[in-house]
């Protein structure tokens, strides 16, 4: 996959390098050279320029680059003016760093697909998040261990984690499934609620729409998720 990732600092570059690490084509922007030429052997791509500058961003393969990525922490106006600029020059699927809750509400008003809160979630789950499709979340116990928690492959739904062979083909460990349900609060507003299904077993069946939480080797969940 193809991302730009706006923002050279702690988070945006260590999701680049990650990301790039994953074998994914990867542009790192930054105003700063020296960043720039930090990054410059660790991420596929890196350029210095301006990110609020619509006659320079323009130029960037944005119609060919899958998820961006508005990594910029420090000034809020900038990360405000990126974000719109790239919403406007159509970026497929854009993801934008929130600093604080008015932050956040400005950025779901221009249109961001995604938010990230870099103090609650590591590059690390980010960068697993956006390399697999199906990963709706991650725990990184160390560099090869994960606990992930994925949107059932199509292929598996229906049958019970005993028939998958997840532990026998995958060498995964099946912990628990989440069941997504619609609750009415008291003045009548809908509303969604996560609900864990207790350990899972041999006999628990997948079913479409819910998520299941799986320990195992990075690799092993790559492979499940390839499935």
């Amino acid at each position: 996959m193809k991302y730009i990732v706006v923002g050279l600092g702690n988070f945006g570059a260590s999701i680049a390098e990650k990301l790039t690490a994953q074998g994914n084509e990867v542009i790192g922007i930054d105003n700063d050279m020296n960043k720039v030429e930090t990054y410059k052997e660790k991420i596929s791509h890196t350029i210095c320029m301006d990110a609020m500058e619509e006659s320079t961003v323009s130029g960037l393969p944005i119609s060919e680059t899958d998820v961006v990525i508005i990594a910029i922490a420090k000034d809020q106006g900038a990360n405000v003016m990126a974000t719109a600029l790239f919403k406007n020059l159509h970026a497929k699927k854009l993801i934008s760093r929130s600093i604080n809750t008015l932050h956040e509400k400005v950025l779901l008003a221009i249109g961001v697909d995604k938010i990230v809160r870099p103090e609650e979630e590591t590059a690390e789950r980010w960068a697993k998040k956006l390399s697999y499709e199906n990963v709706v979340d991650s725990f990184e116990l160390d560099e090869n261990y994960s606990i992930v928690e994925i949107n059932i492959p199509t292929k598996f739904i229906g049958q019970t984690i005993g028939e998958i062979q997840l532990g026998a083909r995958f060498h995964l460990l099946a912990l628990t499934t989440i069941k997504q349900t619609t609750i009415k609060s008291a003045i009548g507003d809908k509303r969604r609620k996560d609900q864990i299904q207790g350990l899972a077993t041999a006999d628990t069946v997948l079913v479409k729409g819910d998520r299941l939480v799986v320990y195992g080797l990075n690799s092993s969940v790559e492979k499940f998720i390839e499935e």
